[in-house]
C-alpha cells in the first residue's frame, strides 16, 4: 500500500503488477474500499497488467473530507494519482458509484482513457426523490454510524441468495461497509446526490467499452446496463449470472473471464503482455 497527498488529503492506493503492463485503474463503489477488487487484481496481475486501486477520499485508509465530495472531486483525485504514477492513459473501470466516477473521469479527462469498464452503475442524473433519500441517509449515517445500514443493505449489495451461499464474500462486504467512516460516506452521498447526467458523455465515448452487470442486481438492474450499452458506440455488454450488485466479488471467475477477454481487445496488437509481476500484498493473497 502506498500513499500520496492531494490538497492536504492523504490518499492510499495499491499499484501492483509489471510497470510495463497495460495500466488498469479500478474504482470501488460506496461504501467500500480498494480491497473490493482483490479477485480482479490477482487475475489482472497474473495476466501481466499493471493494476492501480485507490481508496477514494473518505473510504478505506484515505483521509476524510467532511461535508460534501462531488464525483468530480473523486475523478480529479484519480487523475492526480495517474500523474503521480507517471501514467498518461489507462483503462478506467468502476462499480456502482465507482462507475459514475469513471464516467465523470471520461467527461473531464477523456484523453486519458484507454478503455472503459462500467459495472453495475447508472448514467442519468439523480432524481429529486433520490436526492432527498441520499441526503437523509447521509444524516442517518452521521447520527447512527454504518452498522445498521450495512446490515440492511447486504441482501441488495449481494444477490440475496449469496448472503448465505457465499459467507466469506458477505463477511468481506459487511466488513468494508462497517469500517467506512460515516463522515466520508455522508460526504460522498451528498455530492453524488448532485451528479450530472452522463448520457451525453457516454454517446461521445470512442474507446473500447465493457458494461458488466449482475443478473440479479436490484440497485442498478440489467435494464440500466442495457441503456448504457445503447448509448456507447460499439460497447460490449455482459450479464453475470448468479450475482447481484457486486458481480466481481460474487462471481469473480466469471467476471474476470469477461474482463480479461475484453482487455485483450484493448491491448495493442504488437504488444504482448509482460510475464513478470510484483508480489501481491497480504490482503490480496
Amino acid at each position: 500500500m502506498s500513499r500520496m497527498t492531494v490538497d492536504d488529503t492523504a490518499l492510499h492506493y495499491d499499484d501492483l503488477g509489471s510497470p510495463d503492463g497495460m495500466p488498469v485503474v479500478l474504482i470501488h463503489g460506496h461504501p467500500f474500499n480498494r480491497t473490493l477488487w482483490a479477485p480482479q487484481v490477482r487475475a489482472l496481475v497474473a495476466a501481466g497488467h499493471r493494476v492501480v486501486t485507490p481508496d477514494l477520499r473518505g473510504y478505506g485508509e484515505s483521509d476524510v473530507t467532511p461535508g460534501k465530495v462531488f464525483l468530480s472531486d473523486f475523478a480529479d483525485d484519480v487523475a492526480a494519482l495517474l500523474d503521480h504514477l507517471g501514467i498518461e492513459r489507462a483503462v478506467v473501470g468502476g462499480v456502482s458509484m465507482g462507475g459514475q466516477i469513471a464516467m465523470e473521469f471520461c467527461r473531464r479527462h477523456a484523453g486519458r482513457v484507454r478503455a472503459l469498464v462500467l459495472s453495475d452503475t447508472s448514467a442519468p442524473a439523480e432524481t429529486d426523490e433520490g436526492k432527498a433519500y441520499r441526503n437523509r441517509l447521509a444524516d442517518r449515517l452521521l447520527a447512527e454510524g454504518m452498522a445498521g445500514y450495512a446490515d440492511e443493505v447486504i441482501g441488495k449489495m449481494l444477490a440475496s441468495y449469496n448472503v448465505d451461499a457465499l459467507p466469506d464474500v458477505a463477511a468481506h462486504v459487511l466488513g468494508m461497509m462497517r469500517a467506512t467512516d460515516p463522515r466520508g460516506a455522508a460526504a460522498a452521498l451528498r455530492g453524488r446526490a448532485e451528479r450530472p447526467d452522463y448520457r451525453d458523455t457516454l454517446a461521445t465515448v470512442a474507446v473500447p467499452t465493457l458494461i458488466v452487470v449482475g443478473a440479479d442486481d436490484v440497485f442498478t438492474p440489467v435494464s440500466e446496463a442495457e441503456a448504457i450499452a445503447g448509448l456507447v458506440p460499439h460497447a460490449a455488454l455482459s450479464v453475470v449470472d448468479g450475482a447481484g450488485h457486486l458481480p466481481g466479488a460474487e462471481q469473480p471467475e466469471r467476471f474476470n473471464t469477461v474482463l480479461l477477454d475484453f482487455l485483450r481487445t484493448a491491448e495493442p496488437a504488437d504488444t504482448a503482455p509482460p510475464t513478470t509481476s510484483s508480489p501481491l500484498p497480504d490482503q490480496l493473497a
